[in-house]
Formats: C-alpha cells, structure tokens, sequence
C-alpha cells in the first residue's frame, strides 16, 4: 500500500491538476489506483501518516513561535444521488408555479484543516485534517426554532472538529507553549479557549460573540467602548481594484474577565483573557473599513505586542491560500470519483502536493539563499541550467535555491521581470510539472543514447 502511494504521489506531482487516467498513462497503472482509492484499508489517516510525521519533525527544528491555521472549505460535486456523498446545503433555487419555494441540493465534502507556519509565513506541513459529510442536511435556522444552539454540548456540534484539530496539532508539539492556534470568527468558541488551557497551549482568534466580562453585568464590548487608543498602526491593503492603498488603524487592548455562557457556566470556568481592536480611523471609499477584533490568552502589555498579534492572525489568509491550491491548482472538485470514501482519499493525496507546491513557493520568499539540494536533485538543477539560462552573465559559482526557484517559475510563464513580485503558486506547479516531463524525456533519452 505504502509503495501504491508513493507511486501516485511521483505519478499525481508530475501532472497536478490532471486526471488520475491522464497521469497514470495506461490501464493497468489506473486500474491500481481506482484499487488503491476504493480499498477498505486505505484511509486519510493512512495517506497522511507520513506527512503528519514529517511535519512534527520540521517542527522540533524550530526556536520559535509556531503558528496553527484552522480553517474548513467545501468541495462541492454533481451527482445524480447524494447518498454517496452527503449533503451540503439546500440553498433556494426560485418558486414552483403553486408559490411554494424550490431548493436546490449541493452534495459533497467538507474538510477541516490545519496547517503550522513559521511566523515569517513559510508552510511546515499539515498537522490535522478532518472529513465530514452530511446525510441529512438540518437548515440552522430550522434547528433554532427546535432547541437553544448556545446550550448545546459541544460535543453534539460540528464546531467539535475545531477542539479536535487542535488537540491533534498540539500532540505533535514537544513544546505546546510554543504553539499558537489562529482561526477565523466561526473559531470564537468558549470551548475552544478552555481547551487550549488545558492542553497548555495558546489561542488568538478572531471574536464575533459579546461575551460577559468582569462581575457579569456588562460585556466585553462594555469595556472595550471605554478602553483608550493605544496607537496607531499603518498598513497597506489593497482597495477593489486590487490597487494598493494606506490604512491607519486606531489600536486597543485590554487585559478581561471573560465569562462562559450562561447555560454552560457550571461546566466551564472564568478566563482572563487579552482583547485587541484594531480600527480603521476613516471610512475609505472604495472598500469596507477594516475592523479586526481578536481575543487570546496571550499577554498583550504594549502596543508592540498588540501590533505583533496583528500580524500572526494576518498570516491566516494562507490556509486560504492552500485550500485555493487544492481546488485550482489540484482541482479537487473535478473528480468523477463516485463515492466519499474515494473522494476523501484522493483529496488527502492532493493535501501533500499542495503543500509541497506552496511550500516551494513560500520558502523562496522566506530563505532565498538555501543551498538548492533543499528542494531539487543534481540533476534538475543541471537541467534548469540548461533550459533557462541566466539573462546575465556572472563568474561561475555555486548558485541559491532561489535562483533554481525562479528558473522552475519560468518554466511555469513567470517572466522574471525587474519589478515583479516573487513568483506564486499558479506558476510554481506549471514549471514543476514540465520539469518533471522534460526530466522524463531527459532520461528516456539518455536510456536509448546509452543502448
């Protein structure tokens, strides 16, 4: 099974975004994996094994902060019976001639990830994943009409999966002070908060509840309208034109008594916990003004240490950023695959080749000058100096890995221009993978030379 995977893993990085027939290239290799993704014993847990322990290793080398992004996305499906797969939503879909409302069913698989970042961005690996589908779909707002959503256990949500990635991600840690776990508003769970206690780790998510804070006779926002401005904080963001612009952003922070909710206040205890609120002055025309409020058990005493919060929870978008690899780059949501079993296990392969491709992408960033051996053989760095040359002419020496890096992006359509950015994912695994068909003639030829 191990030597299966490892084959479509070669097979799968050298035609990312393909078919299963088309990167096998004959029967037999694509009848061995439809076996490989249907068999009984083949699992998410299985696939991932190895990268799980790869990550955990990258991670002891690490001295300093750790960052955990949590995030969930969809991969949503055509199919005729969605009883292979579950259900996601039923959003409306017009009226019927009688009035009666019509809903249309989106099938499919939801999947809850986490994946640890160093602070200055660079991808370490995967350290959970959860897979979930829905056999029956029950409307929110239906569910409300029925019981208190706010009383429920935890344990009886889907928000569980947030406590259980992070238990997960937290036993790969040697260290778990050493680990932040960042997530999005739907991670502003009291649960959570409680949970990263006592896993003795630490939390900084974005919060929409207004908790009870102090003697329970205000809230959080209470003190927060009447906590000073701290400083303000410049930023550059762009507006909707994807024009760069400046923010000025008025900053606040509190050290609070937060409360758990009311109906779970025998079973949870108080916290004291840091909010930050962080404000845009001025309300620009051509965007929404910026308002992040964040809470953590971090200590926050200065401005310095509010502004460095800000910039750990700004490193989320790039959970976003892999799960847009997963869809685009990897294309996910194209499978013809018939059953979530299958499915889950295809798209836990296609969770290592994206991390793969945004780790290349980022560690150019992150350590330009690693020596090349990092990421490429002697051999594909033979061949990149003989496919792209270089537009200068320098004294031979030893070259970075960023060189080879943005030679592998050229191949992918990255023009290399004065002033352009650093190459992005789009065109990182269009070079890899005519790198590996140029490998693959390279050594077919060498083969028939040498006969």
């Amino acid at each position: 099974m191990q030597k299966r995977l490892g084959m479509l893993l070669e097979q799968m990085s050298g035609g990312v975004g393909e078919s299963i027939p088309f990167v096998c290239q004959d029967w037999a290799n694509t009848k061995a994996a439809y076996r490989f993704f249907s068999n009984e014993r083949v699992s998410e847990e299985e696939i991932l094994r190895g990268h799980f322990r790869s990550t955990q290793e990258r991670l002891a080398l690490e001295s300093g902060p750790i960052l955990i992004l949590h995030d969930t996305t969809e991969f949503s499906y055509q199919k005729e019976k969605a009883e292979s797969l579950g259900l996601l939503c039923r959003p409306p879909a017009g009226k019927y001639n009688d009035g009666r409302p019509r809903y249309h069913t989106v099938c499919g698989i939801l999947m809850h990830s986490s994946l640890a970042v160093t602070t200055e961005g660079l991808p370490l690996g995967l350290t959970a994943i959860k897979f979930w589908s829905r056999k029956k779909f029950k409307g929110t707002n239906a569910l409300k009409k029925r019981i208190n959503i706010t009383r429920m256990p935890i344990e009886q949500k889907e928000s569980i999966r947030w406590l259980e990635n992070m238990r997960q991600s937290t036993a790969l840690l040697e260290q778990p002070r050493q680990c932040v776990h960042i997530g999005d508003r739907e991670s502003d769970i009291y649960e959570l908060f409680c949970e990263a206690q006592e896993a003795k780790t630490h939390f900084l998510v974005r919060t929409c509840v207004d908790r009870l804070a102090g003697d329970g006779g205000h809230t959080i926002a209470d003190e927060m309208e009447n906590a000073p401005i701290r400083g303000l904080h410049d930023i550059e963001v762009r507006d909707r034109n994807g024009e760069p612009c400046k923010a000025r952003l008025l900053v606040k922070y509190e050290r609070v008594k937060v409360l758990p909710p009311i109906g779970k206040q025998r079973r949870y205890p108080e916290l004291t916990l840091s909010v930050i609120h962080a404000i845009e002055q001025d309300t620009p025309p051509n965007r929404e003004a910026i308002e992040w409020k964040l809470i953590t058990d971090l200590p926050v005493d200065s401005f310095e240490a509010a502004i460095e919060k800000l910039d750990w929870y700004s490193c989320r978008w790039k959970i976003e950023v892999f799960h847009k690899i997963l869809k685009s780059g990897c294309k996910a949501e194209e499978s013809k695959l018939r059953t979530a079993e299958r499915i889950v296990n295809l798209i836990s392969l296609f969770c290592i080749l994206s991390w793969r491709i945004f780790w290349m992408t980022m560690i150019n960033r992150t350590a330009p000058e690693a020596p090349p051996a990092l990421v490429l053989t002697r051999s594909e760095c033979h061949l990149l100096d003989q496919l792209v040359k270089e537009k200068t002419s320098s004294p031979a020496k030893a070259k970075p890995l960023s060189a080879y890096l943005i030679k592998i992006a050229r191949l992918g359509g990255y023009l290399a221009r004065k002033n352009d950015p650093p190459p992005g994912n789009i065109v990182m695994w269009r070079g890899m993978s005519r790198l590996t068909d140029i490998q693959l003639g390279f050594q077919l030829g060498a083969a028939l030379v040498g006969n």
